[in-house]
């Protein structure tokens, strides 16, 4: 069975010295995340994800989830005795809004929670993460009244919340929904529709699950500017708070999926169910954006956390794994072989590894300080740029995170040679459950479409200019920076080809857009290099700085190796990427359809 340890130390290095919260105390939330604090949450997410979740990682892989003939469904074994420990350790409480009865700890720190959690569990932690993204959702656009009556139980986690977008005929393109609401005399509506592919759509988890159902009112556009956004519980809420009637909702089936499987993905009919108005009518993708925007920073970070788990496992196994001898001479003479972890492609595929983990990591949690920032600064221009950062990073975070992420699994199996290709060892169960999140909330192709076609062209391109600006500012900032020259010019290298790329785009995209279509995979992994080389110098100057203090923690080193190794064996992508960015569409589009 493998293992998982939450990466600790790591997440304190990005969270105390490269990001320095510290620095944040005047700021709401900040000024209870003490470091103190902020260990012990760490050092206990950690416990709970190692000792709860993550021995029922492949019992729910195993197990899967079972729909009974009255549309209930059991989640595996275990799962509902984990949830509640998971209630009653108030984690789900730990950035919720305090007037919910929420610590209001910062988004960053709940964003290692949530990579423990999805590390420990993908499955088990989609369930409230889902939740969290639907009442975002609700705090974001729902009423006063729906805000009191669903909010204090969606944060704590006894309810659950679910998103509820795609039919069988339609998933980008939401324009096409068929689903209808009908408006009642009392101001509620009769929702009638199906939608698929719906996590958490049923389970035995909470005893309430709030669905967030997008629908068309009758006589709206027939496009996406007339979806309309409703909350519709599984069981009516009443005025005192309790529980009423079983809403006309619920689970006509479960998909069979490649993994995930202990999370209950549903085939949900809305039958004349009963919902409410969430905001305006025929508005409502601007509210369902907040939950999708939320959703597609937690599948990046569910890319990151299955690379993780899948590097420790792999690590593991090429320091025991006794087969052939060093290029070099043996390096185990007593025994029949040396430790695979001696050959050197064996060391690519645990570097790669490593170089994305670390690097993600922190270009994760940096974006979501600015989600911080962007609610809770009082500096007007710093919430501006926060809110612009957010918008630009969070494609960007989805598809390079989760690409890379599978592609970690995917080293982690080879590495195992034979032993990744059978159960026991957990390495195909990690391919088979990161593999989703390169397709839900939008598939990578969509999200690189986004970025080139919406966020570059926001603003006037503000986002982009004030990212390039601040490489520069710490470019010139860094020039006499001896020691850290080399790993310097090479980011300016990496920034220079991004601004080059972004050039090509704008002088390019909008004379045919199918060049834009065609560039905008392989600018996105450009921007993602460049973004990882930005957050590797910067961990490599921080680590200097340690080392020049006297520390010895053996970390810092390993630090400064692990960048070396970003910048001189991986950043190098990036010229290939805008070489082939800047071919345009031509033969990209040239073969006739039925030529395929």
């Amino acid at each position: 069975m493998p293992r998982y340890d939450a990466p600790v130390r790591d997440m304190q290095f990005v969270l105390h010295e490269l990001l320095s919260l510290q620095s944040y105390s005047n700021l709401e939330g900040f000024g209870d995340a003490t470091p103190d604090l902020v260990d012990q949450i760490l050092e206990e997410a950690g416990k709970f994800c190692k000792e709860v979740t993550h021995p029922l990682n492949m019992v729910g892989d195993s197990q899967g989830c079972v729909r009974a003939s009255d549309g209930s469904v059991k989640t595996p074994d275990g799962f509902k005795e984990a949830y509640t420990s998971f209630i009653e350790g108030g984690w789900p409480l730990l950035g919720a809004d305090p007037e919910m009865g929420g610590q209001g700890l910062p988004y960053v720190l709940g964003t290692a929670f949530n990579e423990m959690m999805s590390s420990s569990n993908m499955a088990f932690g989609m369930y409230p993460g889902l939740t969290r993204g639907a009442y975002e959702a609700l705090m974001e656009g729902g009423s006063d009244e729906q805000k009191a009556k669903y909010g204090p139980n969606m944060a704590a986690g006894i309810w659950a919340g679910t998103m509820n977008l795609t039919e069988p005929h339609c998933g980008t393109d939401l324009g096409m929904m068929k689903t209808k609401a009908v408006p009642q005399a009392d101001g509620s509506y009769k929702i009638t529709g199906q939608k698929i592919w719906i996590s958490g759509g049923e389970q035995d988890l909470t005893e309430n699950i709030i669905h967030l159902v997008l629908a068309k009112i009758e006589g709206a556009p027939d496009t996406i500017k007339g979806v309309s956004l409703f909350v519709v519980p599984k069981y009516i809420v009443n005025e005192d708070g309790s529980l009423g009637a079983r809403n006309e909702c619920g689970c006509g089936g479960l998909e069979e999926k490649m993994g995930i499987h202990g999370n209950a993905t549903c085939v949900m009919n809305y039958d004349g169910a009963t919902g409410w108005l969430v905001g305006e009518e025929n508005k409502g993708m601007r509210t369902m954006f907040v939950m999708m925007n939320e959703a597609r920073l937690g599948v990046g970070l569910q890319g990151l956390a299955q690379a993780e788990i899948a590097y420790q496992n792999a690590a593991d196994f090429a320091r025991d794994r006794l087969q052939g001898r060093s290029l070099t001479g043996p390096k185990n003479p007593d025994g029949p072989a040396d430790p695979i972890i001696v050959h050197p492609d064996v060391r690519r595929m645990l570097m790669d590894s490593r170089a994305f983990i670390e690097g993600g990591r922190a270009f994760l949690y940096w974006v979501a300080l600015h989600g911080d920032l962007q609610e809770k600064s009082p500096d007007e221009a710093v919430r501006e740029k926060a809110k612009d950062y957010m918008a630009l990073m969070t494609p960007v975070l989805k598809a390079f995170l989760t690409d890379r992420g599978l592609k970690a699994c995917n080293d982690g199996m080879q590495l195992h040679g034979g032993s990744g290709f059978t159960k026991e060892w957990g390495m195909e169960q990690f391919v088979r459950d990161v593999r989703i999140a390169l397709i839900y909330e939008g598939t990578n192709g969509v999200q690189a479409l986004d970025l080139v076609g919406r966020k570059l062209a926001a603003n006037g391109g503000r986002a982009i200019f004030s990212f390039f600006a601040e490489i520069d500012d710490f470019i010139g900032d860094n020039a006499d920076n001896e020691a850290l020259a080399e790993m310097v010019a090479q980011l300016t290298e990496a920034k220079a080809q991004l601004q080059d790329g972004t050039t090509w785009l704008m002088q390019n995209g909008m004379s045919d857009f199918n060049n834009a279509g065609a560039a905008s995979m392989d600018y996105l992994q450009l921007f993602g290099l460049t973004a990882l080389a930005y957050m590797w110098v910067r961990m490599a100057k921080v680590a200097l700085e340690k080392t020049g203090q006297g520390a010895d923690d053996p970390y810092y080193a390993d630090k400064l190796v692990t960048a070396r190794y970003y910048m001189e064996r991986v950043l190098p992508e990036s010229a290939s990427h805008l070489a082939k960015l800047k071919t345009g569409a031509g033969s990209m589009m040239e073969l006739a359809a039925d030529r395929f």
